[in-house]
């Protein structure tokens, strides 16, 4: 079992965010934020399918406007991300943001943030100060090379957090992300060291998702498996619902997600010269052939004697497939002989006596 790192709790309107509380699933709207009813929607659909936060850009006053209207529909606290406008970020406090996100490379007059932090009080919003590599970079003069980000990184971090801190500010979340697994892993194990406060993880961007769930796995993952991060968002070019699955596929893997509706999980063995059978083609027809199923089940395809009975042993329902054949299991017991044109009829004959 991961143990998770201890921090302080923050609140993001109902939703506490820290070490003892789930972590949280978060996305963003990728629609214009003045189309009121479509943002709306979109939220929505994110609060079904798991979300427990919904981040939305205002990067105008329009913007601001409209998300006052959008917090009296929608059914889950939002965040208002807000970048190089203090103005934009007092109105989405006062608009009934639950968290605002602020990010230090183009937010960085004392006077302002402080004015941000007296009204954050004022409303009770929390506050992710977010750090993306890309945007501390000036690329007006010279850049900074890439083995010395993450020290950068830290440094602008270190120096505004002790802003908020001054102020008597703590309702923080800290983020600092790049679009590079290794320097985005380095730099949140050593934010995990320096400070207290929730840790939110992801990427600045992982390409389409097709080419996210990879970096964001071994990412999030990494960091995860190793007790750090209390909020999480998968960037990806893609519907944000698909981020939200991939999301919660990592957090599942890691025994960090109970799903909320009850899930068949499927296993199939990966096939090698010692199967006689087709496995893929029947774990395909398993698949589709399986009824909707109410409860958590546990299903195993395998194709020969190394991992079959094992798997067969931890599973509800086992096929264990021969030439020509296959061993029916349920809970480690052997129940039936099929030839292959039977197996997928004996499966579901077994599953209805479940």
């Amino acid at each position: 079992m991961i143990k998770r790192r201890k921090t302080i709790t923050v609140n993001a309107g109902p939703v506490k965010i820290g070490s003892s509380s789930p972590i949280v699933v978060q996305s963003m709207t990728k629609v214009p934020t003045v189309d009121i009813a479509r943002c709306v929607r979109q939220v929505n659909k994110l609060a079904r399918a798991g979300c427990r936060l919904v981040r939305i850009a205002v990067p105008t006053c329009a913007d601001t406007a409209a998300f006052a209207k959008i917090v009296q529909k929608v059914s889950v606290p939002l965040i208002a991300d807000v970048h190089f406008s203090p103005s934009r970020a007092i109105e989405a406090i006062e608009a009934g943001a639950a968290k605002i996100r602020l990010n230090p490379g183009n937010i960085k007059d004392p006077k302002s943030i402080h004015r941000i932090i007296d009204a954050a009080k004022i409303h009770k919003t929390a506050i992710r100060i977010g750090v993306n590599e890309a945007s501390i970079r000036n690329l007006k003069s010279r850049d900074i090379p890439a083995q010395k980000r993450t020290a950068f990184v830290l440094k602008e971090m270190k120096k505004y957090v002790a802003l908020f801190e001054r102020r008597s500010f703590t309702q923080l979340v800290l983020s600092a992300k790049s679009s590079d697994c290794l320097r985005t892993i380095e730099i949140n194990r050593r934010i995990a060291k320096l400070f207290g406060y929730p840790i939110h993880l992801g990427l600045t961007h992982a390409g389409l998702p097709e080419d996210a769930q990879i970096p964001s796995a071994v990412t999030l993952g990494t960091l995860l498996a190793e007790g750090i991060g209390d909020t999480i968002r998968v960037s990806a070019a893609a519907n944000p619902l698909v981020e939200t699955q991939i999301a919660k596929q990592v957090l599942i893997a890691l025994g960090l997600y109970e799903p909320a509706e009850p899930r068949l999980e499927m296993i199939v063995c990966p096939t090698c010269a010692r199967a006689q059978i087709d496995i893929t083609r029947l774990a395909r027809r398993v698949k589709k052939n399986l009824p909707d199923i109410n409860k958590p089940l546990r299903i195993a395809v395998m194709g020969c004697i190394v991992n079959g009975p094992g798997e067969a042993a931890d599973a509800d329902l086992a096929l264990c497939a021969a030439k020509n054949k296959a061993y029916v299991y349920r809970k480690g017991r052997r129940i039936a002989i099929v030839p292959e044109t039977k197996i997928v009829p004996e499966l579901l004959k077994q599953l209805k006596n479940l």
